[in-house]
């Protein structure tokens, strides 16, 4: 397949950007009601979609879900009222999990709470503090850099009190309960590669899944807070996700039109990884970075972890931490475009499509089958016999033993797995072929 589609941005590549401008502006955490207002658009547009809540104190293995936060406004101001940091300009302007705080401070006490990066002067960076009790402010540093009274009025007011941790799944059956896990993450504030784009990317695979026709697995679709989240699903959902994923796919940094990067899982040899790998190098044949899981950061971190062991791989466009706009102010609606969202978006579909074409064949005859009295034989167009069809019958039955799936033969006639479609279909017309669906 010809990747010059990647360059366009048909209509999908539209509406995904336009349901990002809707989403960005929110101030998500890992908990909160920024939270429930993304949820509560992405319901909008999936319907089906179920969200719950789980209380603040649950214990999630080693971990328990926190305090809900909320921040409603938060400011530093000079001492005549004037803003000179508005969270209402910025919401990453507030340390995530910021307490409460309301009084005049010195300029030597206000630069300790100040968080900002030299080497990106006019980028605001993205701090958290999710299990320390702390307050503070992110500014660019040259906003920092203008911060010369002796004194400032610093507000927050926010919230941080026992309440739930929000997140949505969604379950589409297919015939066999064998599932394909798709998990991305809710709990970044405005910052578009990075989260927004997946959530977008996210939705757009469910309502693709939904108009298949004869799908084969069933897709569980995950919108969690990174990290606290994906645990706490795990700990509601460990023995069904262990019996039944063949396969997963974190969906992040998605929405950039730069690259396309690949995360293996942890040994790298899962049906995801070669589904993956297939898609990027035989179907789309684009360059791509290739990661290792030592370089892992974001979910697939829980749904590798040991006693866990899910088959989860990532394929994105530039990753996280390796683009200069990662975590700061400049991750914003202008890195991402339809185009890199339509690509992002089609990396991620046709690996689905191809899982649904994958499966194990064994031929039903022994020996070479006589092909001609069958008409699988080409004929002589001006002398020439056109053998490649006929090749690829013959090579897809020398290689149809019961062991080998699609997917392998497909790598080794260094083709895409789409190629092979036809052929087996006509071969089981002609009854000489039977299919195996394991995964």
């Amino acid at each position: 397949m010809t990747n010059n589609f990647l360059n366009e941005a048909p209509e999908q590549g539209c509406e995904m950007y336009e349901l990002a401008v809707e989403l960005f502006p929110l101030c998500r955490s890992i908990t909160g009601d920024g939270v429930r207002a993304s949820m509560s658009i992405l319901k909008r547009e999936l319907p089906d979609l179920v969200i719950h809540e789980m209380p603040s104190g649950t214990n999630c293995f080693d971990w328990t879900i926190p305090d809900e936060w909320n921040v409603h406004d938060a400011y530093i101001s000079r001492l005549d009222g004037t803003r000179v940091v508005d969270f209402r300009d910025l919401n990453l302007h507030v340390v995530g999990y910021s307490e409460a705080f309301d009084g005049i401070v010195s300029r030597a006490e206000l630069e300790g709470h100040l968080h900002s990066r030299k080497d990106m002067p006019d980028a605001v960076p993205y701090v958290t503090s999710y299990y320390r009790r702390s307050w503070g402010f992110c500014v660019s540093h040259n906003q920092r850099s203008l911060l010369t009274d002796d004194a400032y009025r610093v507000k927050i007011d926010a919230t941080l009190v026992p309440g739930s941790l929000t997140y949505a799944d969604l379950v589409i059956r297919g015939a066999s309960e064998d599932e394909i896990l798709i998990s991305t993450y809710t709990c970044h504030p405005s910052m578009a590669n990075n989260e927004t784009s997946g959530m977008v990317v996210a939705t757009r695979l469910a309502k693709f899944v939904q108009s298949m026709q004869n799908r084969h697995y069933t897709y569980r679709f995950v919108f969690i807070p990174e990290t606290v989240g994906a645990i706490a699903y795990l700990s509601q959902h460990m023995a069904t996700l262990k019996s039944r994923v063949a396969a997963g796919f974190v969906i992040t940094c998605v929405g950039d039109d730069r690259a396309f990067s690949f995360l293996p899982s942890r040994k790298g040899a899962t049906l995801a990884d070669r589904i993956a790998k297939h898609v990027l190098e035989r179907v789309l044949s684009v360059p791509y970075e290739a990661y290792s899981f030592l370089d892992r950061g974001s979910d697939e971190r829980q749904y590798r972890a040991p006693g866990v062991g899910l088959p989860v791989v990532s394929i994105m466009r530039s990753k996280y931490g390796t683009y200069p706009e990662y975590h700061t102010s400049r991750d914003d609606l202008s890195l991402i475009s339809p185009e890199g969202l339509y690509g992002g978006y089609m990396a991620n579909q046709l690996c689905l499509e191809a899982l649904e074409a994958n499966e194990t064949v064994t031929a039903t005859v022994t020996c070479e089958p006589f092909l001609s009295p069958r008409g699988l034989r080409p004929p002589l167009v001006d002398g020439v016999n056109l053998q490649s069809w006929s090749k690829l019958l013959s090579d897809v039955l020398a290689y149809a033993d019961g062991e080998m799936d699609l997917l392998a033969m497909a790598d080794l006639f260094d083709i895409p797995i789409f190629e092979l479609t036809q052929v087996v279909r006509t071969l089981k017309e002609h009854g000489l072929l039977t299919s195996d669906r394991r995964a």
